[in-house]
């Protein structure tokens, strides 16, 4: 099994995430701080048993930063391999 090797990038807020990968299975992503954040609230809600319910503006980042994952994804597996 090989190595996933992310290396995150902080850009301003108004930019959605961008995926770019490079060579074997290393990927650079850049986030905003704002998805950052979402990510970082959203794992420690896991971690910590997900007890109680997301706020709706949480669940609402979430949702954003999700789909702005996916719309990346795409365009990350339409590129040809190289």
């Amino acid at each position: 099994m090989s190595l996933l090797e992310l290396v995150l990038f902080l850009k301003p807020n108004n930019s959605p995430m961008q995926i770019k990968k490079g060579q074997r299975n290393i990927f650079q992503i850049t986030l905003t701080g704002y998805e950052l954040a979402t990510l970082i609230s959203s794992a420690r809600w896991i971690v910590d048993g997900a007890k109680g319910e997301l706020t709706l503006e949480a669940a609402n980042n979430l949702k954003q930063l999700l789909d702005n994952y996916d719309n990346e994804a795409k365009k990350l597996h339409s590129q040809p391999s190289s």
